[in-house]
């Protein structure tokens, strides 16, 4: 396969990844407000997808850090960037399947760090960078949204104790309109821009840009587009096991985890740390049911969801590993790679269908 060609397939799966990783993190945004009724669930997804179509112009320093900090864009080619993102894209419809809000971000890193150690050895993967803009915020950053959500709900319920319960809610549901607003230009500033990083790598690689270089402005245009309908149609199975299957949340607390979980994303964005809003808006959630006075947890929910976290990065590194070096072989072994992970899509969609999640029962507390 020329190179010209390798470099159209790997922008098109990048794409695919980025189509996946939004209806992957819709949950991550409106999850709380579907579940309290703030927002009607289509409503809903509507909104996170034009906020996150405009957030995906607010900043480029997420997308820096992966085009240039992660791995050693020198001593790797455009077959590897595709392992890395089939990796990704494997793992992305493997959760999503079990409704499991595993991060879309952790897959991408591990699918892309698997796929260069096995071309270009150890020393072509930075690992310093990787725990300093990777690991060390995918620990940090739950726990600081966790924290400030649970603060942030009991002042809520707080301040407002003389309030009817009626009244509370109403007011807060309206809060909550603007919160998951703002955590969805927030996805869109940080998640959109790891697809904007690996395009990018990817022309680097092939030689069509210097190193360092920014984004163009159409691969900003094409993976804002591409995060923007994947959100349009909703991962309701995760939406399902975010707003119902952590807690019983309330709209006091809905407003207190996207508060929390929107200010954590959009420092990480101007920071440059390539965080989980995943993570972030799991640890919202679970901080906010901590915070309510009689509030329950269902940690059995929370300790699956973390294991899928500790999983994320080794699994997408395995099969990112073993599908840059079998499309490494050429032609041949790139279409076996596609055939295959078009395979993995269309069981995970049939599987799914078996008991389908939408808007008409995703509020219904899972099993």
């Amino acid at each position: 396969m020329d190179l010209s060609t390798i470099v159209l397939v790997v922008v098109a799966t990048a794409l695919v990844f980025d189509f996946t990783n939004g209806f992957h993190d819709t949950a991550n945004a409106m999850a709380t407000s579907i579940a309290t009724g703030a927002l009607p669930p289509k409503v809903a997804v509507g909104v996170s997808a034009v906020l996150n179509l405009v957030g995906a112009f607010l900043s480029v320093e997420v997308a820096r850090t992966i085009s240039s900090g992660i791995v050693d864009e020198a001593g790797i080619g455009p077959e590897v960037v595709f392992g890395g993102l089939v990796g990704a894209v494997v793992w992305n419809l493997v959760t999503w399947l079990l409704g499991l809000p595993s991060s879309s971000s952790h897959a991408l890193f591990g699918g892309l760090v698997g796929s260069t150690w096995v071309a270009a050895g150890a020393d072509a993967v930075r690992f310093g960078t990787v725990v300093e803009k990777v690991l060390v915020p995918a620990v940090a950053s739950p726990l600081i949204a966790g924290a400030v959500a649970a603060v942030a709900t009991y002042l809520a319920y707080a301040i407002t104790r003389r309030t009817s319960e009626s009244v509370r809610t109403r007011g807060f549901r309206f809060g909550q309109i603007a919160s998951a607003s703002l955590v969805s230009l927030a996805h869109g500033t940080n998640d959109a821009q790891k697809t904007m990083g690996v395009i990018t790598l990817t022309l680097i690689t092939a030689g069509a840009l210097p190193a360092g270089a920014r984004p163009p402005v159409w691969v900003v245009i094409a993976a804002g587009l591409a995060i923007a309908l994947g959100t349009y149609l909703g991962g309701w199975r995760i939406i399902r096991t975010m707003g119902r299957g952590i807690t019983d949340i309330r709209s006091p607390q809905g407003f207190a985890a996207e508060t929390g979980a929107a200010a954590v994303i959009l420092t990480s964005s101007q920071l440059g740390f390539a965080l989980s809003t995943t993570h972030v808006c799991a640890g919202g959630v679970i901080g906010a049911g901590v915070g309510r006075r009689a509030g329950e947890v269902r940690w059995g929910v929370a300790g699956r969801m973390a294991l899928a976290w500790l999983l994320t990065l080794p699994a997408a590194a395995v099969v990112g590993a073993l599908a840059g070096e079998v499309a490494r072989q050429g032609t041949a072994g790139a279409v076996a790679v596609a055939l295959v992970a078009a395979g993995v899509g269309a069981g995970c969609y049939a599987a799914s269908r078996r008991a389908p999640v939408g808007a008409h029962n995703v509020n219904e507390v899972p099993a």
